[in-house]
């Protein structure tokens, strides 16, 4: 596939990155030409410095014969009028353009993409297929978190009727110390399945026989209704969330604030005093409070130490990190805290900072989901890219996919691949040898192994025969 990556940030060089290693032809356009020598270093693809929206440009990228065009600059304008100018002038099939700011987001009718039919949606607004906006994205992964105390990453599939939730194994979790079949014995009525599992940041395959190990990092899938007793099997059930503190009044705190306020006792601290008052303004529980997460004082007065969770999402990596050691000295019982910077990720999780939200991670799985081939719904990156999550559905008969009609047994999974569970009808059903795949089956699988991702998406992909 030809893919035209326009932003070489974060976002726009982690893409890159995963998107070369899977035999894509990328270009990578930028205003950075430091930035740009530094990914053609590191990654066989080719990049070109200049504006991203300016049509000679897209032109000589390689706009007129693009299958997509990734519009990820920091710029929202840019990214729309980029979008505008390769679907008008080069015809390009697919463009997918990031949006941050919720003046844009909230009007749709800005945007209109290629299943809209009425000529009144063709004459206005930004041709753009598919809008990713990160500060969504990362706030629902934020308030997961919180809906299930002690996890370390909840995914959705299927609108919610399935999750593959990754935990912390540690001691006092029944399972903790037994083999994997003992779950079946002690949960008769609950049926999981455990995806992988993660020792020393060495990839597991699980078996019957595979005995869980205090520190493991366990993914499991299960339906929504039966999470949280799996979750009660490999760590003792912390209480539910009360009190919830925001560091950081921005975009993602305030959407934070908003999701959260009706379940929960919040409160929100920004430094800056307008930001303040339009939150005031705009927040109907929350208790909005103004000042310095660094200053210890005021935390105490809030009586942080009867906080449930801390979450640090300001732009700023360094404040947001002493803020998170400082409330967690304080007494804070868990720690959320944003981390732009992929390199702090890995060096920070799993002391006093008890998850590392990393923005990057969130959205790239959002926009692997629209190139990934075959029917594929929902793409999850795993383990800071390590790892991927992918739902994809069945189509065709027994004659034209390699999938429908075969039993669990019968199909060819690439090294490292596990189905966790199909979801047909609503119903879940999780991933069991004598279990037939069905036209039409949303298919949740895991890959240990991303070099792998090829094979997989041929499985999915309907042979000559189906008509």
């Amino acid at each position: 596939m030809k893919i035209l990556i326009l932003g070489a940030g974060q976002v726009g060089g982690t893409l890159a990155e995963n998107l070369a290693n899977e035999a894509n032809d990328i270009t990578v356009v930028d205003s950075d030409s430091a930035r740009l020598r530094e990914l053609q270093d590191r990654l066989d693809i080719r990049t070109m410095h200049g504006h991203a929206s300016y049509p000679t440009n897209l032109q000589d990228a390689g706009a007129e014969d693009a299958d997509m065009i990734i519009a990820v600059t920091n710029s929202d304008e840019t990214n729309m009028v980029a979008c505008q100018v390769s679907k008008i002038l080069y015809k390009t099939p697919t463009t997918i353009c990031r949006v941050r700011a919720n003046a844009y987001l909230s009007r749709k009718e800005l945007f209109y993409n290629k299943d809209m039919t009425k000529e009144l949606d063709r004459l206005r607004g930004f041709p753009v297929d598919v809008t990713i906006s990160p500060e969504q994205l990362v706030t629902r992964h934020i308030r997961r978190l919180i809906e299930y105390p002690g996890a370390l990453q909840v995914l959705e599939f299927s609108k919610g009727l399935a999750r593959l939730v990754a935990i912390r194994a540690t001691q006092g979790g029944p399972l903790v110390g037994h083999e994997l079949s003992y779950l079946r014995t002690h949960m008769p009525r609950i049926d999981t399945r455990v995806a992988a599992i993660f020792r020393k940041d060495r990839a597991i395959m699980p078996h019957g026989d595979t005995i869980i190990e205090d520190g493991d990092e366990v993914f499991f899938i299960a339906a929504t209704d039966h999470i949280r007793s799996v979750m009660s099997e490999l760590q003792p059930l912390e209480k539910p969330y009360k009190r919830i503190f925001i560091c950081g009044g921005g975009n993602i705190g305030f959407r934070l604030a908003t999701d959260l306020e009706d379940r929960f006792q919040v409160k929100i601290l920004e430094r800056g005093h307008e930001r303040c008052v339009m939150l005031s303004e705009r927040l109907k529980k929350t208790v909005v409070l103004e000042g310095s997460a660094a200053d210890k004082d005021i935390l105490l007065e809030e009586n942080i130490e009867n906080t449930d969770v801390f979450c640090a999402v300001t732009n700023d990596d360094e404040a947001n990190i002493m803020a998170s050691l400082l409330a967690k000295r304080l007494g804070v019982r868990k720690v959320l805290t944003l981390i732009n910077n992929p390199d702090y990720v890995d060096l920070i999780q799993g002391g006093d900072i008890d998850v590392a939200i990393s923005p990057q991670q969130t959205t790239i799985g959002s926009l692997l989901t629209h190139v990934r081939r075959g029917d594929v719904v929902n793409v999850h990156s795993l383990r800071r890219g390590a790892a991927e999550a992918i739902e994809a559905i069945a189509h065709g008969d027994h004659r034209s996919s390699k999938v429908v009609g075969k039993r669990l047994d019968e199909i060819n999974l690439p090294p490292g691949t596990t189905i966790g569970a199909i979801v047909r009808h609503n119903d879940v059903l999780i991933a069991h040898d004598h279990l037939r795949v069905q036209p039409d089956d949303h298919v949740i699988l895991f890959l240990v192994d991303k070099s792998r991702i090829r094979e997989v998406e041929k499985l999915f992909q309907v042979g000559l025969t189906f008509f």
